[in-house]
């Protein structure tokens, strides 16, 4: 158990929360093994949206924590297993995973290791790389919850994805079509709009120019059946007037609407499934035919910083981090 005793790994942490001059490379000791845990030698870490939430310390006001600095920071990545807790029996060591390890008192991504739970990952699934995959798993499983768990989302039924060429949902679009549904996509941009059309949306606007009333009307005539809406603002609230009566819209905690009644649809809020992730289902669903995560920009871990800085430029799908 003690095969990680004494080594050392180079870090992004935190000594206390606050802006980006608070990220700093440290020198920190390997995580020990846990019975359940598995080690990973990190080759990429997503760069999220939440992540300045996290260094701030906004998550560990949301959820009555007490965090022990210094914090490694990053949520979700991918690499290679280097070894492996007692009880541990879905992976084995040279196996290729990604997964989540979210607010972790063993740290995060933005490392050269990481210990997380068996149960929080997964092995890369299809052909997708470890950049790739390492950009994928808290959107993916937001994605895969407002569709699946939230919306319950039914083949033929006609879904608008608002916000379709950022990193929820370009991943959303290829869920949703796998699910059998039409898919009506709202992107940002030119290049957005060619990303959603590539990535296999039935019909794709784009969001600043075009109308989202008039595109919607003619998609669905009678109303849209489903909105998933990863991002917030006036252009959501357009989304939700496409709606049949009694459809139903869903989006992740954070995103901001500006009203709150939406009288004959239904709108929840809500959370991906990051503590029991269905990653398996995930998996089956990506494997059944060709899946893209669109990478915009990679950084490496001295230039983390810098990745966080960019999350307000506009970027398609996902930044990340690049290690080995």
């Amino acid at each position: 158990m003690n095969q990680t005793m004494n080594k050392t790994m180079k870090t992004v942490a935190i000594d206390r929360f606050g802006g980006l001059n608070e990220m700093k490379i440290r020198e920190l000791p390997v995580p020990e093994l846990g019975a359940n845990e598995i080690l990973v030698r990190v080759e990429a870490a997503g760069v999220g949206v939440w992540d300045p939430f996290e260094r701030e310390g906004h998550f560990a006001k949301e959820f009555n924590m007490s965090p022990k600095f210094p914090i490694i920071l990053g949520s979700d990545g991918a690499g290679t297993v280097e070894a492996i807790g007692e009880k541990v029996s879905h992976f084995k060591k040279g196996d290729r995973v990604y997964g989540i390890s979210f607010m972790s008192p063993k740290g995060g991504f933005y490392a050269e290791h990481v210990v997380m739970k068996e149960t929080h990952a997964a092995r890369i699934p299809g052909t997708l790389s470890a950049t790739q995959a390492g950009a994928m798993a808290v959107d993916v499983l937001t994605a895969y919850a407002g569709l699946e768990t939230t919306l319950h989302l039914q083949s033929g039924e006609s879904v608008l994805i608002f916000g379709a060429s950022g990193g929820i949902g370009h991943m959303a679009v290829q869920l949703a079509k796998r699910m059998g549904a039409r898919v009506l996509a709202v992107a940002s941009g030119q290049d957005g709009v060619a990303l959603a059309k590539r990535l296999g949306a039935d019909k794709v606007i784009d969001g600043y120019s075009e109308d989202i009333m008039a595109a919607a009307r003619e998609f669905a005539p009678k109303g849209i059946d489903a909105v998933l809406l990863t991002a917030g603002g006036a252009g959501a609230e357009k989304c939700l007037t496409t709606l049949r009566s009694g459809g139903r819209a869903a989006y992740p905690n954070g995103v901001e609407l500006p009203q709150k009644d939406h009288p004959g649809v239904t709108v929840q809020v809500y959370n991906g499934e990051y503590q029991n992730p269905p990653f398996e289902k995930i998996n089956r669903l990506i494997e059944s035919g060709p899946f893209d995560i669109e990478v915009a920009k990679t950084f490496s871990l001295e230039q983390a910083a810098d990745a966080q800085r960019a999350l307000d430029d506009h970027y398609l799908g996902k930044l990340a981090i690049k290690l080995n």
